[in-house]
């Protein structure tokens, strides 16, 4: 059930286009929630598929960062946030998700 909120919640704040141009996939204990900004509109589901970054966080401590009950550079020097892969990419979902 928290997958689906968190995947629906990380939909609203990408919306249909933005200037994030990547693929960055959030790989969760209930499952991955896959963001393909490369495309119009942009595309958000829960398939497993290759991306230019991946968010390795619970589910919980996503929704909690969303919220923003959980900052993004504290859950990462707590270890509650890995990322692997494009830096960048990284950075540039920090701020769209900074946005909302």
């Amino acid at each position: 059930m928290s997958l689906e909120i968190l995947t629906e919640r990380i939909r609203t704040v990408v919306g249909t286009d933005n200037e994030m141009n990547a693929k960055v996939k959030f790989a969760t204990d209930e499952g991955p929630v896959f963001i393909d900004t490369t495309q119009v509109p942009n595309l958000v589901t829960n398939e497993d598929n290759d991306a230019e970054c991946t968010l390795e966080i619970s589910t919980k401590n996503a929704l909690k960062m969303l919220d923003g009950d959980l900052n993004p550079m504290t859950a990462f020097m707590m270890g509650k946030l890995k990322v692997k892969g494009d830096m960048g990419v990284a950075m540039k979902i920090a701020q769209v998700f900074g946005k909302q």
